[in-house]
């Protein structure tokens, strides 16, 4: 590990001295792929020296035990002790920093919400997904904008496409791709009978326009009049797009803004991220069934929660957990949830 380490901490300085090469900062593409490149190896590399000055401190003060001073012996003995703890604790931190990573953990995320099977109740409730993620993103910090909206008559959501900006957005909500479920009684039920309803989510990481490449020629544009509450220009003009790409089928729709110039650009951006998608599920259906973690898929068609209004309770069925304070969590309190999926799914990449 600490030869990879050494290395390691050489290619950082490297690139350290590129970004300072006024002849390499003229070249945005490179300069580009350094910058993220020196991200992602700062903490290990700080985390590395970190653990070298601790181990250097360590050989000073073991010095102290060949004094003829019983106090300074006493002293070094307890320093010593301390530092071990503290030289343990920096280890496992780096090979926590030196484990595989989810190369897209750290992008910004596309979060597309669709009501499932159930109708009115379906779009309801997919209403109820967008203010949980959307309060679990202030709570963190994150900035969001709406990119597409089909809203029902009452207050549902048909479908509702949204970017959440921010640091290690993908690895938050990376695991909520999947079907949920809720089981309540509709408010538009008389009888006060408990139905069952789906939404579907996918949660896409923004692709950079170097990763997927768009043809124009392979895009169908149409533009249309849009729908749903945004008064009465939003009626007048046909300032909403569909954008079509032509080889894979994929159709973006992308009407909430009134510019048509700014819809034609989110609704670029959402197809880049599906395109990156595609991509990256051919890439893993080349992986052997067996080395695939046990967390999920990430599949839409996987049912991977249920929420249920009249026990108060919240199952997460890839991991089998329960917990009786549903409120809390449409209110955005997510982190515990987000944590055990995050730990299967370590614990899982160590079982391979």
């Amino acid at each position: 590990m600490f030869s990879k380490l050494e290395n390691l901490e050489k290619k950082y300085e490297k690139l350290e001295k590129l970004l300072y090469d006024s002849k390499f900062i003229s070249n945005k593409e490179e300069y580009k792929k350094v910058v993220k490149e020196y991200k992602f190896l700062s903490p290990i590399v700080e985390k590395y020296r970190e653990f070298k000055k601790n181990m250097d401190d360590k050989i000073q003060v073991m010095e102290l035990l060949k004094s003829s001073e019983e106090d300074v012996r006493k002293m070094a003995e307890d320093e010593i002790k301390e530092l071990k703890l503290k030289i343990e604790r920096i280890s496992v931190d780096l090979k926590n920093l030196l484990s595989p990573k989810d190369p897209n953990d750290g992008r910004n995320v596309i979060i597309e919400i669709r009501a499932g099977a159930g109708g009115e109740e379906a779009a309801l409730f997919s209403s109820v997904l967008y203010r949980m993620y959307s309060m679990y993103a202030e709570t963190k910090g994150f900035k969001f904008e709406i990119l597409n909206l089909n809203e029902t008559g009452i207050g549902g959501y048909k479908e509702v496409v949204f970017m959440i900006f921010g640091k290690d957005v993908f690895s938050k909500f990376k695991f909520e791709s999947g079907v949920h479920r809720v089981q309540r009684v509709p408010e538009t039920e008389t009888q006060g009978r408990v139905h069952t309803s789906t939404a579907t989510v996918a949660v896409l990481p923004e692709a950079e326009d170097v990763e997927v490449e768009i043809n124009l020629a392979d895009l169908q544009i149409d533009t249309f009049r849009a729908s749903g509450a945004g008064g009465q220009h939003i009626n007048k003009t046909e300032s909403a797009i569909r954008v079509t790409h032509i080889p894979s089928g994929i159709v973006v729709e992308c009407q909430d803004e009134r510019s048509q110039h700014k819809n034609k650009s989110k609704a670029i951006k959402v197809l880049r991220s599906r395109l990156l998608k595609v991509k990256e599920e051919e890439q893993k259906n080349e992986v052997a069934k067996e080395r695939r973690c046990q967390v999920g898929t990430g599949d839409r068609s996987e049912r991977i929660r249920t929420y249920n209004y009249p026990q108060g309770r919240v199952t997460d069925h890839r991991i089998g957990l329960t917990l009786y304070r549903l409120e809390n969590v449409l209110n955005g309190d997510l982190d515990e949830i987000i944590d055990y999926l995050r730990a299967a799914y370590e614990a899982s990449k160590l079982s391979l």
